[in-house]
């Protein structure tokens, strides 16, 4: 059975090579006569794994060795806590940008621990474009500044890095992280759930500078101190030993595949295309600001929504699947991370081609 070109936003695609190394070792990793899944995560060859994906993603990103990478469990939405109780050593605020769903989710959860001051907010144009900075309330002594590169439900897309002076900049990544090479020491602190451009669900990814480790509130649970994960190998208890096992396997496919510069240089030609494609056409439509708009996430709509549930089937039927677009903004979606071959956006196009020659 061919494999279908699966556009969601997540658990989204992983790279079939990829997949077939991890079936081709499911039962029996390197001669030890077990599966991964099956490996004490204290054993020398389950480290061995575990180191070996750390040092592979310190090589793609360029992590300066005064930065910890944890990879830790419950999805970034936990991290919505942890950085809020590591973090705000004693201050009372932080500075949060609202551009989104997860932003928004993120803003929420932090006003359990302290003021937010949120320094700016796209909310009222439909989070469709990125307030100017030069419009933002910055404040100078907030404990850091958070934003979300990428919003994935409305496809908005920051294509620069805020300039916060001495304030410590915290970046939810979850859906740009290894899109693209990255100045790691632009920040604080940079987490990703993994299903996105990393591997499979279960996998939450900190990169964090240690003058911000050891610091967490009293109250802070171990599992969500970074000073005791750090200290651990992010192994405080058992970690999800094969998500960061089939990350380590992507990481090793992007190496292979000429790094982040050329992830970066395919994700640019397959984002052009698509959005190309949207706004030659009078039936299909990007509502995003042109300067802000993801090379992850593409939403669009039909000139006729009522044609929504064809255009979902009739794709389907060509192993074009889960386009439909989130419930809150409705119409389609096609996330075309890293794993999405430019194959699929060429198919995707052709037939977005023949649906409006029919329809339109």
């Amino acid at each position: 059975m061919s494999r279908n070109y699966n556009f969601s936003a997540g658990p989204a695609m992983i790279s079939e090579a990829v997949l077939t190394q991890a079936r081709d070792q499911m039962l029996n990793w390197n001669d030890t006569g077990m599966s991964v899944m099956e490996m004490s995560h204290r054993g020398k060859e389950y480290l061995s794994i575990a180191t070996q994906a750390e040092t592979d993603l310190r090589d793609l990103l360029n992590i300066p060795e005064h930065y910890k990478v944890l990879f830790l469990q419950g999805g970034a939405s936990t991290q919505f806590s942890a950085i809020p109780m590591n973090l705000l050593d004693g201050n009372e605020t932080a500075d949060y940008i609202n551009t989104g769903t997860w932003s928004k989710k993120a803003i929420k959860e932090a006003q359990r621990y302290c003021d937010v001051n949120v320094v700016a907010s796209s909310e009222n144009s439909d989070f469709l474009s990125i307030p100017p900075i030069e419009s933002w309330n910055l404040n100078e002594d907030a404990a850091y500044m958070h934003y979300t590169p990428n919003e994935t439900i409305s496809g908005v897309e920051f294509h620069w890095i805020p300039e916060v002076g001495d304030v410590p900049l915290v970046a939810d990544m979850s859906s740009t992280l290894l899109s693209r090479p990255l100045n790691v020491e632009k920040y604080g602190l940079i987490y990703a759930g993994a299903q996105k451009n990393i591997g499979p669900a279960g996998l939450t990814l900190v990169i964090v500078r240690e003058d911000l480790i050891g610091k967490a509130l009293k109250n802070t649970p171990a599992m969500m101190d970074y000073a005791i994960q750090s200290k651990a190998g992010s192994m405080y208890n058992t970690p999800p030993t094969y998500s960061w096992f089939l990350a380590g396997l992507v990481f090793k496919w992007l190496k292979k595949n000429g790094g982040l510069e050329a992830m970066a240089e395919i994700n640019e030609r397959k984002s052009v295309k698509l959005y190309n494609a949207i706004d030659t056409s009078d039936f299909y439509k990007n509502s995003v600001n042109i300067n802000c708009r993801s090379w992850m996430n593409v939403p669009f709509t039909l000139g006729n929504s009522d044609l929504d549930s064809d255009f979902l089937s009739q794709a389907a039927a060509q192993g074009l699947v889960t386009l439909k677009g989130h419930s809150s903004v409705g119409g389609m979606r096609a996330s075309i991370y890293n794993a999405m071959p430019e194959a699929g956006i060429d198919a995707l196009i052709s037939f977005m081609v023949e649906f409006e020659a029919k329809y339109g």
